[in-house]
Parts: C-alpha cells; structure tokens; sequence
C-alpha cells in the first residue's frame, strides 16, 4: 500500500509501505496511483514527495506476480502520469530504489538520495530488461554509454557515483525526507519541461557504440539472449522518438517474459533463497536452530585456500588467528594474506584490516577460538592428526569445521571427543572470491554446529548450501563423472577442443579441459592416488583401461606422468606459450599422442557430434544429481542447482542442472541415458536412477513438485 499526508499544509507526501522492500505489487501500484492523483487534485498542495518506509524506497517489481496473471494499474502509466504532473514531484531516496523502483524515482521530477543508498536497474539478471520506460528515460538522463553499461550488466549504483552519473540531483546525509521536502518547496513555480526526461533529446551516441557494445556483449553473455534485448531497446532510445521507444521496449520485453531463461533465472533468483531453509535427518531446520555468534576464528593452512577463507573472515570483521607449522608457507601466507588485505583497503580507501589477523605456527595458541577452518591438504592421516589435537586444545564449545572437498567429515569427527561440533566447510577457490559454501553435515552434526556454519557463511558473504556427508558430498560428487565422460569422448576420437566449444557453446565460461589445465592436472592424479586407481597401488592384473572393475581412462595420469600439469608447465590439455601463460592454443603433441594411445589399445576414432558431447557430459552429471537428491545428500533440486551455478560456472540463464533437466524433458533424459548406457555398460553411472524413473512413471512433474517424491536428508557414506 502506499500511505498519503500533508507537511506544511502544501507538501504531498506518498509513503510506499510494503515490507521488506516496499515491491511495487498490485496493491502498491493502485495505491501509488491512487494518492499521485489525489495530490495533484488537491488545491492546497503544490508540490510532492514520494517515499519509502523503512528507510528503503523500493526494491522494484513484486516478482512473485510473474508466475501469474499481472493485476492491477500497469507501471508505464502510473510512471507517465507522475512525470507529466504540474506539480513538482521528488523522490526520496534511501536504501534502494532498484528496478521498477528507479523507474518510479526516473518518472518523478527530481530525485533526492541519501549518501548510503544504492541505485539500479537489475532486470537483465531475471532474463528480463527494465521496461517500465527504464530503457529510454536512463540514457535521456545519463547518457547512451553510462546507461548501455548499468542496463546490461544490472549493476548496482553509489548513491556518490549516481550523482556524478546525474541519475540524482542530490546526496545528502541528513534526513532524506526532510531535504526532499525542503528541496521540493524550493522549485515550486520552476517549469517542469526540462524535468520530464521523456522530452529530453538524446546527444548523438559515438560511431559503432551499439555495434562494439553487442560484439561485447555477445562474447560475455555465452548465450543469454537479455543483454543482447537492453542493448536493442537503449538503441531505440537514442534513435527513435519517446513513444516509439517505448513501443520497441514493450515488444522486446514481451520476448523476454515468457521465455525459459527468463524462468530460469528466475528459478535461480529463488532457488537461491531456498537454500538458506536447511533441515537435517532429525526434523532440525533453520528456522529453530539457532546460530552461535563468532568472535574469534582461527584457520589452519595458508596455502591458496587457507589465505582466502583468511580474507573472506576478515573482511567481515572477524579476529582470526591464522596458523602454519611451515616457517617459509607461514611467511609467504602472511604476505599473500596481507597484499590481498592493502588493496581490499585501497580499493575502498579506508584503513588495512590486518590487525584483525594474527600469525602463528603454534597450535596451542587456538586454545580460545570460537571456530576453527581446517584447511590442509587432502590427507585423511594429516587432517585426523589436526582434528585429534585440536580436540584437546580449544575449548569445549568451540566448532570444529574441516574445509575438505570431499573426505568422509564422519571420520574425522570420530577422532574428536565432540563429534557434535564438526561439520564440513567446503569453500571453493579462491575462497576470497569464489560465492559457493557447502556446509557439511556429519551423522552427529549437532543443528546449532550447521546453523552456525551456515549463518558464518552468509556474514562472509557466501551463498551456504546444507549437503548430507558422502563422497565429494554433492559438487565434486557430480563433477567426477563429467570429467570422466569427457575423457572417454577423446579416448574415442574428440579432440578436447571440440569438447570445450561445445560446452562454452552451451554457456559455460570455460571448457572443462581448459578448466583442467588453469587448476592444474596434478589436483585430480594426486586423488586418484590416494584412491588407488593410478600409481603404485594399482593392481595391474586388470586390463590398463579398467579400474576397480569398471571403465576407466588414464589419458590424464598419462599426460602427469609426462610432466604436462596445465598452464603452470606450459602443456596440459593444450599448449601454453609460457609457464603460467592463460592463453590455450590446440596441441598438435596431444593430438598425435591422442591418436598412438588409441592405436595401442586398439580404439578406433569415430566423429563425435556437438549433442553426444553435451548429452553424455551433461545427462552423466544430472544423473548423479537424481541420485544424490534419492540419497537424501540434497535436501531439493533446488540445492544441486545453485551449487552448480555459483560453484561450477553452470551458466545462470539455464538454471542449473536439474533445472535443465525439467527444460529439457524427463523422459528425453531418460532416454538418452538408457541409450548410452547400452552402448557403454561398463560405466554404470550412465544406468538411469531410480528416482528419474520414478518422475518419469508419475507423468515428469514440474520440478517444484519434485520434493514430494524425495526421502528426508541423511548423512550417508
């Protein structure tokens, strides 16, 4: 609703109140419209202001409305007949005024914010473009280049740099309110032609803008079809008359609405939010388990992974003791950590916090932490022997939490006299950068431990996902079996080339070969090892292409044995000019070696398609999810998607995984895999699960509907 008063006798003052975030629902859009016109009608008042409660302004459209059939005043109009008003209108900004919020504000003849207030025009990250005039009335203001920036990307705006961008006329750091009203009363009598940025003409834009601008966009966007759709509607702006553009905008926007990445992103906008509503085996969810406050961290290993949880912990204003029992891995961490550190301090021009990090090689000074990171490397002996000590060091009621990606947290908490207290935090590196927290329930995993490892995870600005204990829980879990078919695909005549371009085509950022290479081959032969798959445990009596009774491929045991671990030694999967080079080019050696390792094992290459690639990578790891959710290591579909968007590099605009597989169609999933899996039986992660089919025999319900058919989570291992 929005709420109507008179100040000073001759100031109108609209108050959207809509908690949290004052959306623009039906309801909100009635009233808005509602008390504008009362205003204007009323002789007593010659000016306006419009505000928010709560001190935000608001937060755009209602999204929950897009799932159903929009009522109420449309935006365009209520937005038109504020802007052509002949009394001066002013927006009050505080907080946000995001999407429809700022086309509100842009409608409105001047616009007041305070200094800590952000403004944007986010549409592009729903699939969608801001089509409430947000299109033409922007660049009208700022310009054609500023506005083709923030409309395409989304991003989000200081209320300083609005200024300088002139999307405000003022920033104040008083009452917004109360300088809003001041300001209003100050140009009452002033022409408003000027004001109403639909009048405004647009400077001719640079030569080749729009062209070098959609050449850009189209190489970022790796197939989301709403940026190329802003930069169309900005063009119709600074070409076509107002109505003409607004006319272009609808019709774009009404391409958009309806599509499935618009659902997908969507999909990902709430399923995000999902997540947060955790629930473990015993009935114990977010909603009664509460959080322990975190004073005092400590993190153990400052290797690439332990100096970014460092950062991530202290950026949020947490003590941390960070500890290293190898004096020259000690000295390069502090610096590493301290680097990062300065130029987060730079960047922001405020004060280092390295003050908040102390620096230690001795375990005993973790004794009155609140929680401690683990996070050495992948070494179960090493890890336990950690855990062991760190049992008889930290107080009782400290939170004992691993950061392992994929060893068995049950195992380790066993070693401790508090298996309550141990969960699993697997960050994703660089931990500093990276958005994804699997949080880590073990089979004792108290619901105060994964409550407070979740809400840590949100402070450090983490997207936190609760997963049951497996191996490699549900990420790595997943991603083993992708990896494994792209290695097939080139043992039996894809070049990895033509794997990655099908999947960059697809809309990953990179290849998964690629990806191979910029983390480096050794990660994974060093597990595979430990696994006894490849190395001196190996037994060899099993013919080379077969490990532990079933397919397997060594072409990257191969290539480390030969020295060729990725960019860091200039040859992996592709050849780099130099050590630590980024630019991949195709490896005539791999490709001749390719063609020996064939001929040795009698493999005989065959053309391999765009859709075998995708179908065989993609259906393997949307397998494993079906299996995973079956298990009960994921709670919904909801979990395995957004781990694998904001951990994986699945691309946004298709959802997630399971997502894709509701898009796609069930039945064509399961038809595919029952195919691949005739036509390779010796890999049994291609045999369709057992929930699949299930969803399949009950009709292929939409994925909402999924959790009806699921077993409540577990830890299982």
């Amino acid at each position: 609703m929005a709420k109507y008063s008179r100040l000073h006798g001759s100031v109108g003052l609209i108050s959207l109140a809509n908690p949290p975030v004052n959306a623009l629902s039906s309801v909100v859009r009635h009233a808005i419209s509602e008390k504008v016109a009362k205003a204007f009608r009323d002789p007593e008042v010659t000016c306006v202001v419009i505000c928010g409660e709560n001190g935000v302004f608001c937060g755009g459209a209602d999204i929950r409305e897009f799932a159903s059939t929009m009522r109420g005043p449309p935006l365009v109009p209520m937005i038109d007949a504020i802007e052509e008003g002949e009394k001066p209108v002013v927006a009050a900004i505080e907080g946000v005024a995001f999407g429809g919020g700022l086309e509100l504000a842009l409608g409105c003849h001047y616009r007041i914010a305070h200094y800590k207030a952000r403004v944007g025009l986010p549409e592009v990250t729903l699939g969608l473009l801001p089509a409430a005039g947000g299109t033409q009335r922007l660049p009208r203001l700022t310009g054609v280049a500023p506005a083709l920036q923030l409309i395409t990307t989304g991003r989000h705006v200081a209320a300083p740099e609005a200024l300088k961008l002139g999307i405000v006329d003022q920033v104040t750091e008083q009452n917004t309110v109360e300088v809003a009203v001041q300001f209003a009363k100050s140009v009452v009598g002033q022409a408003l032609h000027n004001r109403r940025l639909s009048l405004r003409q647009l400077s001719c834009p640079p030569d080749g803008l729009f062209e070098e601008t959609m050449a850009q966009i189209k190489q970022r966007a790796r197939g989301a079809v709403a940026p190329i759709a802003c930069v169309q509607a900005v063009k119709a702006a600074a070409t076509l008359p107002f109505k003409a553009g607004m006319d272009k905008e609808r019709d774009l926007m009404a391409t958009l609405f309806n599509s499935g990445q618009a659902k997908a992103l969507q999909y990902s906008f709430f399923a995000q939010r999902s997540v947060a509503k955790w629930n473990l085996p015993n009935g114990a969810h977010s909603g009664i388990s509460k959080a322990r406050a975190v004073h005092r961290a400590a993190v153990i290993g400052l290797g690439t992974m332990g100096r970014g949880i460092v950062v991530s912990l202290v950026r949020a204003g947490i003590s941390v003791i960070a500890m290293e029992t190898n004096e020259k891995q000690l000295h390069t961490g502090k610096k590493m950590v301290i680097a990062i550190l300065e130029k987060d301090a730079q960047k922001h021009n405020a004060a280092p916090r390295a003050d908040l990090v102390h620096f230690t090689e001795r375990l005993s000074d973790l004794s009155n932490v609140d929680l401690v990171i683990e996070a050495v490397y992948e070494d179960m002996v090493l890890k336990k022997d950690i855990f062991k000590q760190l049992s008889m060091i930290c107080k009782p009621d400290a939170f004992l939490c691993t950061n392992t990606s994929a060893l068995n947290v049950d195992e380790l908490a066993a070693v401790t006299g508090r298996p309550e207290m141990v969960v699993g935090m697997h960050f994703f590196a660089p931990a500093h950068v990276m958005k994804l927290l699997e949080v880590v329930y073990g089979q004792h995993s108290s619901p105060e431990a994964v409550a407070t490892a979740m809400q840590l995870g949100k402070r450090l600005g983490k997207v936190s996902v609760a997963v049951g204990n497996c191996p490699g829980f549900v990420g790595n879990r997943m991603m083993k079996l992708y990896v494994e078919q792209a290695h097939f695909l080139l043992e039996e005549g894809a070049t990895p080339e033509q794997v990655d371009e099908a999947l960059e085509e697809f809309g990953f950022a990179m290849g998964i070969f690629k990806v191979s290479d910029l983390s480096g081959l050794d990660v994974g032969w060093r597990v595979r090892k430990e696994a006894g798959l490849t190395g001196a445990g190996v037994d060899w009596k099993e013919p080379p292409r077969r490990r532990q009774g079933r397919r397997y491929s060594p072409l990257a045991d191969l290539l480390c044995e030969k020295g060729h671990l990725g960019q860091k030694t200039s040859r992996g999967w592709y050849l780099y000019e130099k050590p630590g080079g980024r630019d991949p080019k195709p490896d005539q050696g791999l490709h001749s070696f390719l063609v020996e390792y064939r001929s040795k094992y009698g493999l005989k290459a065959r053309r391999i398609d765009k859709d075998e690639v995708l179908e065989r990578c993609l259906f393997s790891l949307i397998n494993e999810g079906f299996c995973i959710l079956d298990d009960g290591i994921a709670s919904g579909p909801e979990d395995v998607d957004v781990i694998y968007v904001h951990g994986y590099g699945w691309p946004r605009h298709r959802g997630g995984p399971m997502f894709y597989a509701d898009m796609v169609g069930l039945s064509k999933v399961l038809e595919r895999l029952e195919f691949y899996h005739q036509a390779h039986p010796d890999v049994p992660y291609l045999k369709p699960s057992p929930l699949l089919r299930k969803l399949v025999r009950n009709g292929s319900p939409p994925i909402r509907e999924w959790r009806e058919f699921l077993k409540r989570p577990h830890s299982h291992l």
